[in-house]
């Protein structure tokens, strides 16, 4: 006689269950994230109108690597 009852699913396993909820846990901060990151992107885009850069000052390459530097040594100060 062979026994009527089988083994349960893999889907009905606990670790089954708790792969797909650490899985669904994942793809929901991932969502979120993007979703902050757009909104974060729409609002600075949105402020950045109203200082324009003319175009000389865009022309204007920087020796030193891209960083701009503090001429102090051309001021003399009376002290």
């Amino acid at each position: 006689a062979l026994s009527a009852q089988t083994e349960a699913p893999f889907y009905e396993e606990w670790w089954f269950l708790l792969v797909m909820a650490l899985s669904s846990l994942i793809l929901i901060l991932l969502v979120v994230f993007a979703l902050v990151l757009h909104g974060q992107s729409k609002k600075y885009k949105n402020c950045s109108g109203g200082k324009t850069i003319s175009n000389v000052e865009e022309s204007v390459t920087l020796d030193n690597g891209g960083f701009t530097a503090l001429e102090l040594n051309s001021r003399h100060l009376n002290i």
